[in-house]
C-alpha cells in the first residue's frame, strides 16, 4: 500500500490531537492521488527566476531581490557588497552509494555555477547539463569547447544510466507482479480492459474462489453471488472495485468485507452514504460485528473505531482541511454512487474521489445505469489506478409489473419482457367502463365528476395546507390535513377511500402485503392514510407489538412533545397497520415507522421516493400512484432510473418468489409507449453535476502545489477532452511539422493575407445585412431599372458591379441584372469568374483601367419611345464585351444583392432586353464604368439611415462597416489581379493551418476547460470581497469562509465581516442564520419584531450586493434570485421562539412547515452555529464566540435533539 502524501514539498508533522478527526484550515491536504505526474504539483517559480532576470540584475550591479513573492515588507539588507568574479566549480563527494545516488550528483547544478554560467551567456534558462564533474581549479571566464563536450557527455550518460535503473526497476516490479498473479492464479489474461476500468470472468473467479482466497477476513452464512466472489477477490490483492446491481442484490457484501480487510490489516475503513437516514441504518446493522464509528453533522460516535460511516459531505471537509486520520484509512466505500447525478450535491462526490490521496482504495456500490465502464474509466485515470468493475443485472427475486384498473389487475410486464397483451387487455376495459358511462344518470354523472375532480386535485394540494388545519386530532382524523371547501375534501375521501380499499383488498386476497405505495407529494401521503378511516390491517398480537414499541420508543421524549398531534396520529394510523414516511415528519417518528415497516407490522405504507434511497426495507409489493413527479420545477414523467429504484423494493429475498409492481390507473390507462419506456427503457447515465463553488476555491488556493485548473481537468465532466489530449498531442506535433506555405506576389509585397481577412470579415457583415437590409420594403423600392448595385459573384471571389435592367414580374421572380464580370475574356469562352462562391460584398470590383480598354466607335442611337412592358427576347445568361471588359445579363434574386448603390443610369429597356444592341450595351457598360469617383472603384451605397430608413444603431453602424469595407477591398493590390484566385485560395489554406494549429493549442490549455470562465469570474469576486489578494494568497476573510459549509460562504463571511450580529441578542442572531439552512420556498409569512425585522433586510440586502456583484463578473447569476435561492426566512419567528424556550407544539402553529423540516433546519442550525464560533476564533471575535455558544445551548433540547432510534437503540 503506498503511503500518503503531503501536498508539500516538505513532510507535515502530525497534528494536535483535537484536529486528528477534523483536520483544521491551518492544515495542508494531503496530495490527490494521480497528481503525482502532473506539472502542477511542482513548485511554481516567480518569472523572474526561471527567465534569469533577477541574476542579471544581480550581477549587472542591481538591487537583490528582499521581497519574497506574496510578501508587502522584508528586511532592509543594506547594500550589499560587490562579489568577486571567479567562480568555484567542484565535484560533489558527499555521496558515495549507489549507481543512482552517483547519477544524482553528476546531474546536480551547484550554486556557484548558476551565476557562472549567467556570467557567461546572460542567461539561466541554458544552464541543463553544465555541471562540471572534472577537477576542482578555478577556471576564468572563459571555458574550452572541449570541456564543454565532455561534461555534456558525462550528463548524457547520467541520463541514459538512470533511465536503464528505472528500467531495471519497472521491469523488476511487472516480473513481481506477474509472478505475485501466477501464484493467486489470476485470470487477468481474461480481462477485457477498456482504458483505466478492467472487467474479468466471474465465473471463472467464482470456480476457483477458495483456492484464490483461502483465508476470509470474515465468513458469511450463506453462498456468495459471482459478483460478490469476483469483488472479494479483487479486495485481498488490495485493487479498487466498481460493483453494479440491482436494489437488494447484495452489495452490501462487498461493503462489509472491506470493513472486515481494515479491521484485520489495523487500517479504517469509511463507508460515506448520500443520506444521513442511510448512515444511521448502516451504524446499526453494522455495530455488532465491526468496530464501528459514526459522523454525521451533529453525531460523533466513536470516532477512534477502524470502521467509520460518515456522509459524504463530512469526508470532503476531512479532506480539504487535512485530518491526520486519512494517513490511516485503507478503503472508501461510496455507496449509491449513481446520486452523483444529483443536481445539488452531485458535486460533493467528484470532489472526494479527485481528493483521496493514492494510498486510498475504493469500492463503489451502484445501481445498474449504462455508463458504468465509462465512469470506471473515469476514476481510474483520475487516480491512475485500474478499477475492476464487476456486478449483476439479475435481481434475486424477479419482478411483475401490473395495471390496476377499474378493481382489476393486469400483467404488463414480467422478467424484465414488457406483455403487450396485458395494457390492450386494460385498454379494452376502459372503453367498456366508458361506453357504460354514457348512459348513466346525471347524478351518478355528477358523482363521478367530483370523483374526477378529486383525484385530480392532489396534485395541487402539495402546499395547501393552512395554520389552523395543519395538525390533526386523533379524534378528528377526516378532518385532518386538508384545507379548502369541505366538499370537496369529502369528496376526495369517499373516492381515494374507495381506489385504497380496493386495491388493498385485492392485494390482501393475493397474499400481497405488506405494500409500499410511493406518493410525489407529503400533504397527498398523509391525506390518502387519513381516508382509509375504517382500514384495520392488523391482528391482537401485532397491534400488542406495536403498542410496546411505540410506548419504548416515545418514552425517551418529555410529556408535552408526547402529545405532539402528529405523534398521536401516526400512532393511530400505525396500530390499525397503516404507516406514512416522508420529510415532515419528525425523525423519531419516521424512525419508528420503519423499524415496524422492517418488523412486518406495517400493510400498507404511503410515502415519498425518498423512503426507495434512504431505507433498506422491502416489501412483498410497490405500488404507483402515478407515474408522474414534480421535481421542483416542473412535472413530468418518471424516468426510467426513478422507476427502477423505487420498484427493487418489491420481492424480500429469501421470503418471496416475486416481486409484483402496481401502478394505480385512475381515470385512464397509460399509452403503451409511455409504460414501456418507463418500465424496461434504459436507466439515466452518470452524468456529470460538477460545478465551481467558491469554498472549494478558497480550499485550493490556500495550497500553492494544487491549483484549481486540475480539479476541472480531472472532473467527470471534462473526463473525454482530457482523454483525447495525447491524440490532439500527436496531432500537433505533426501540423507543426508541415512545411510552411509561402505566396509570391508579382506586384511586390503580398497583401493577399490582408485582402483574405477583409474578404472573410465582410463575409461576417454580408451574413448580418443581407437579411435584415436587402430584403426591407425600403431597399427594394429603390431596385427599379437603372439601379447601380453591386452583386454577388456567381463563382468566384470578387463581387459585380451591375445595373438593374428590369425588375421582377408575374411570369419571371428574378431581378434581370446587367454585371461587369472581367477584363477582356478568351473570346472561346465565356465570362469566368475567379475562385468560390463569395457571400460577401467586402469584395471590391475590378475596373479596367482606360489604357486597357477596347476602342469603339459605334453609332449610338436615340432611344426607342415604344410603351408597353418589354419583353425580354436574349437568352439568358447572355455574355458580351464592351469597353475593353466583359458584362453578362442575367436573372438574380433578392437575396444575391450585396449593395445598393446611390447611382442610377438611364438605360433602354427595349434595345437591351429585345434587340441585344451592342452598341446600347457598350453605352450602358461605359457608363458604369465612368461611375468612379475620388478614385473609388464602386459609386458610394445608399445612406442607411436617410435611404433606407434603418432605426437599429447596431445595424447602422454594422452596414457603415460593410461598406467600407467594401471600399478598402476594391482599393487593395489583390483586386482584379490574375493570380487572385490561386493566392485566394493559398491564403485560405494558410489561414487554416494557422487557425487549426491555434484551435489544438488552445484546447490543450488549461483555457479550454469548461469552468474556466466560471473560475475567472469567481476569481475577480474574491479579490473584490477581499477573501484572496492579487497574488491569489487566501486572505483572513478568504480563511473565514472556509468554515462555512452549511450556508452560502459569501453572503455568511461578508455577514461576519460587518458585524451584522453585534446588537442582536443570541436568540435573535440564531433566528436570522436560519435563513442560511431553510430550504422550503414556500411557507406563510413569519412575524416578527422590528429589530427582526431590520437585520433580515440587512442580510437580504448584503445578498444582493452580493448578486450583483457577481452578475458584474459575468457569473450567470440574477441578484433577486440569488438572494432568494439562499437566504429563506419563512422559520426566523419559529426558531426565535424555540430559542426563547417555546415549546415545541406551540411553535409548530407559528407556521406551516411540517415538523420534521422544522427540526432538520434547527438541527443544522447548531451545525451552522459550531462553523461561526470557529470563524470567531480566526477573526479573534470573542463576543460573537460567546454569541454562537449561547445560541447553540439555547436551541439544544427536547424532541429536536433526540437521539436517533439506530444509534442508541430501542
Amino acid at each position: 500500500m503506498y503511503g500518503d502524501q503531503d501536498s508539500g514539498f516538505f513532510p507535515r508533522m502530525v497534528g494536535p490531537p483535537k484536529d486528528f478527526l477534523r483536520g483544521s484550515v491551518n492544515n495542508r491536504p494531503f496530495r490527490p492521488g494521480g497528481l503525482e505526474d502532473s506539472q502542477s504539483s511542482e513548485r511554481v517559480l516567480p518569472e523572474g527566476v526561471s527567465s534569469g532576470q533577477w541574476v542579471q540584475e544581480l550581477l549587472n550591479g542591481g538591487p537583490a531581490q528582499t521581497v519574497p513573492p506574496s510578501f508587502k515588507q522584508s528586511l532592509d539588507l543594506g547594500d550589499l557588497m560587490p562579489y568577486p568574479q571567479t567562480w568555484s566549480v567542484y565535484e560533489d563527494h558527499s555521496s558515495h552509494g549507489n549507481a543512482s545516488d552517483e547519477n544524482s550528483s553528476k546531474l546536480s547544478i551547484q550554486f556557484d555555477d548558476l551565476f557562472k554560467k549567467a556570467w557567461e551567456e546572460d542567461t539561466f534558462s541554458e544552464l541543463e547539463g553544465d555541471d562540471h564533474t572534472a577537477g576542482s581549479e578555478s577556471p576564468k571566464a572563459e571555458a574550452e569547447p572541449d570541456a564543454k563536450a565532455s561534461i555534456s557527455n558525462e550528463v548524457s550518460k547520467g541520463l541514459e544510466t538512470d533511465v536503464t535503473v528505472l528500467d531495471e526497476i519497472l521491469s523488476s516490479a511487472k516480473t513481481a507482479i506477474m509472478s505475485e498473479e501466477a501464484v493467486t492464479g489470476s485470470s487477468d489474461k481474461q480481462l477485457r480492459k477498456e482504458g483505466w476500468a478492467t472487467k474479468g470472468d466471474s465465473q471463472d473467479i467464482a470456480d476457483r474462489f477458495y483456492e484464490l482466497v483461502p483465508d476470509m477476513a470474515i465468513e458469511f452464512p450463506f453462498e456468495l453471488d459471482n459478483f460478490q466472489k469476483e469483488a472479494i477477490c479483487c479486495l485481498e490483492k488490495g485493487e479498487s472495485v466498481f460493483v453494479a446491481a440491482h436494489t437488494s442484490a447484495g452489495k452490501t457484501v462487498v461493503a462489509e468485507y472491506a470493513f472486515a480487510l481494515a479491521t484485520k490489516h489495523c487500517t479504517r475503513a469509511v463507508y460515506t452514504a448520500p443520506i444521513k437516514t442511510i448512515s444511521n441504518q448502516k451504524y446499526r446493522d453494522f455495530c455488532g460485528k465491526f468496530d464501528v464509528g459514526l459522523l454525521t453533522g451533529d453525531v460523533s460516535i466513536r470516532p477512534e473505531a477502524s470502521c467509520l460511516i460518515m456522509t459524504t459531505e463530512i469526508l470532503r471537509s476531512m479532506l480539504y482541511r487535512g485530518a491526520d486520520i486519512i494517513r490511516d484509512i485503507e478503503w472508501v466505500i461510496f455507496d449509491e454512487v449513481h446520486y452523483v447525478n444529483d443536481v445539488e450535491r452531485g458535486v460533493v462526490w467528484e470532489e472526494v474521489i479527485i481528493m483521496l490521496p493514492r494510498h486510498i482504495n475504493f469500492v463503489l456500490l451502484s445501481a445498474t445505469v449504462p455508463n458504468t465502464f465509462e465512469f470506471a474509466d473515469w476514476i481510474g485515470r483520475t487516480k491512475q489506478k485500474e478499477i475492476r468493475v464487476t456486478g449483476t443485472t439479475k435481481r434475486p427475486v424477479p419482478l411483475e409489473h401490473c395495471l390496476f384498473y377499474s378493481g382489476e389487475l393486469y400483467k404488463v410486464c414480467e422478467n424484465e419482457v414488457f406483455l403487450s397483451k396485458g395494457i390492450k387487455d386494460a385498454k379494452d376495459s376502459q372503453k367498456k367502463k366508458n361506453s357504460n358511462a354514457v348512459s348513466v344518470a346525471p347524478k351518478q354523472q355528477m358523482g363521478s365528476s367530483a370523483h374526477q375532480d378529486g383525484s385530480k386535485s392532489q396534485k395541487h394540494e402539495a402546499h395547501s395546507r393552512g395554520k389552523q388545519n395543519k395538525h390533526s386530532s386523533v379524534k378528528d382524523v377526516g378532518k385532518s390535513s386538508y384545507s379548502g371547501n369541505s366538499q370537496n375534501n369529502g369528496a376526495f375521501r369517499r373516492s381515494a377511500a374507495s381506489n385504497w380499499l380496493l386495491l388493498i383488498n385485492k392485494l390482501s386476497k393475493m397474499s400481497l402485503l405488506p405494500v409500499v405505495v410511493f406518493c410525489f407529494s407529503k400533504n397527498y401521503c398523509d391525506r390518502c392514510a387519513d381516508a382509509l378511516t375504517g382500514t384495520d390491517l392488523t391482528s391482537s398480537s401485532e397491534k400488542s407489538e406495536i403498542r410496546v414499541f411505540c410506548d419504548k420508543a416515545f418514552s425517551r421524549l418529555k410529556g408535552s412533545d408526547r402529545n405532539l398531534p402528529q405523534v398521536l396520529r401516526l400512532q393511530s394510523l400505525l396500530h390499525r397497520g397503516i404507516g406514512v414516511h416522508h420529510a415532515g415528519l419528525l425523525p423519531i417518528v419516521k424512525e419508528v415507522v420503519e423499524m415496524l415497516f422492517c418488523r412486518g407490522v406495517i400493510k400498507v405504507l404511503f410515502s415519498t421516493e425518498t423512503f426507495a434511497m434512504g431505507v433498506n426495507a422491502p416489501a412483498r409489493t410497490v405500488v404507483f400512484d402515478a407515474l408522474r413527479k414534480f421535481d421542483g420545477k416542473e412535472f413530468r414523467q418518471l424516468l426510467p432510473g426513478e422507476y427502477t429504484q423505487m420498484a427493487g423494493r418489491a420481492g424480500r429475498r429469501g421470503l418471496d418468489k416475486t416481486g409484483t409492481v402496481v401502478v394505480m390507473c385512475r381515470d385512464e390507462v397509460p399509452d403503451e409507449s409511455d409504460l414501456r419506456r418507463v418500465i424496461v427503457g434504459s436507466a439515466t447515465r452518470l452524468e456529470s453535476q460538477f460545478r465551481l463553488t467558491y469554498i472549494m476555491i478558497l480550499h485550493l488556493l490556500r495550497v500553492e502545489e494544487l491549483k484549481v485548473e486540475d480539479m476541472l481537468k480531472r472532473s467527470f465532466a471534462e473526463f473525454h477532452a482530457q482523454k483525447k489530449l495525447p491524440e490532439k498531442q500527436q496531432l500537433l506535433m505533426i501540423k507543426r511539422s508541415l512545411p510552411t506555405k509561402h505566396i509570391e506576389c508579382i506586384k511586390g509585397e503580398p497583401a493577399i493575407e490582408d485582402y483574405y481577412d477583409m474578404y472573410m470579415e465582410a463575409n461576417e457583415y454580408n451574413n448580418k445585412m443581407s437579411e435584415a437590409v436587402m430584403q426591407s420594403p425600403y431597399a427594394q423600392s429603390f431596385l427599379v431599372q437603372g439601379r447601380v448595385v453591386v452583386m454577388k459573384s456567381g463563382m468566384g471571389i470578387d463581387n459585380l458591379l451591375g445595373i438593374v435592367l428590369k425588375g421582377p414580374s408575374n411570369t419571371n421572380r428574378q431581378y434581370v441584372v446587367l454585371v461587369i464580370k472581367s477584363e477582356i475574356p478568351p473570346p472561346e469562352k465565356n465570362m469566368v469568374s475567379i475562385g468560390k462562391k463569395s457571400s460577401d460584398p467586402s469584395q471590391g470590383y475590378f475596373i479596367a483601367p482606360k489604357s486597357k480598354r477596347g476602342f469603339e466607335e459605334e453609332f449610338y442611337t436615340k432611344p426607342s419611345s415604344r410603351k408597353g412592358p418589354v419583353v425580354i427576347k436574349i437568352e439568358l445568361p447572355y455574355h458580351g464585351v464592351a469597353a475593353g471588359v466583359g458584362y453578362e445579363v442575367k436573372g438574380f434574386d433578392n437575396k444575391e444583392f450585396l449593395c445598393i448603390c446611390d447611382s442610377k443610369i438611364k438605360i433602354d429597356q427595349v434595345r437591351l432586353l429585345e434587340d441585344g444592341n451592342k452598341a446600347a450595351f457598350s453605352q450602358t457598360v461605359q457608363q458604369l464604368l465612368d461611375l468612379k469617383s475620388d478614385g473609388n472603384k464602386f459609386p458610394p451605397a445608399l445612406d442607411p439611415v436617410k435611404d433606407l430608413k434603418l432605426k437599429d444603431a447596431e445595424l447602422v453602424e454594422t452596414y457603415y462597416k460593410w461598406t467600407n469595407l467594401l471600399q478598402k477591398m476594391s482599393m487593395n493590390k489583390c483586386h482584379g489581379c490574375v493570380k487572385l484566385e490561386e493566392h485566394m485560395k493559398l491564403a485560405r489554406e494558410i489561414k487554416k493551418h494557422k487557425t487549426d494549429l491555434k484551435d489544438l493549442e488552445f484546447q490543450m490549455s488549461d483555457e479550454a476547460l469548461l469552468q474556466m470562465p466560471a473560475f475567472q469570474g469567481r476569481i475577480d469576486v474574491l479579490k473584490n470581497i477581499g477573501c484572496i489578494d492579487d497574488d491569489l494568497v487566501v486572505q483572513i476573510k478568504g480563511r473565514v469562509a472556509c468554515e462555512m459549509n452549511s450556508g452560502e460562504e459569501l453572503i455568511c463571511t461578508v455577514c461576519l465581516f460587518e458585524n451584522q450580529f453585534e446588537e442582536l441578542e443570541p436568540e435573535e442572531a440564531v433566528a436570522i442564520m436560519s435563513a442560511f439552512v431553510f430550504q422550503q420556498k414556500n411557507t406563510s409569512a413569519p412575524t416578527l419584531t422590528p429589530k427582526l425585522a431590520k437585520a433580515k433586510q440587512r442580510l437580504y440586502d448584503t445578498a444582493i450586493r452580493l448578486g450583483e456583484l457577481q452578475a458584474q463578473y459575468n457569473l450567470q447569476i440574477d441578484p433577486e434570485e440569488y438572494a432568494q435561492e439562499n437566504l429563506k426566512f419563512g422559520l426566523v419567528e419559529v426558531v426565535y421562539e424555540w430559542a426563547k424556550g417555546t415549546p415545541f407544539a406551540e411553535i409548530c402553529e407559528l407556521t406551516d412547515v411540517p415538523e420534521g423540516l422544522i427540526v432538520r433546519t434547527i438541527v443544522r442550525l447548531d451545525e451552522t452555529c459550531r462553523e461561526f464560533k470557529n470563524a470567531a476564533a480566526i477573526m479573534g471575535n470573542s463576543a460573537l464566540h460567546k454569541k454562537m455558544d449561547a445560541a447553540s445551548n439555547a436551541i439544544k433540547r427536547d424532541i429536536v435533539f433526540a437521539a436517533s432510534l439506530y444509534v442508541t437503540g430501542v
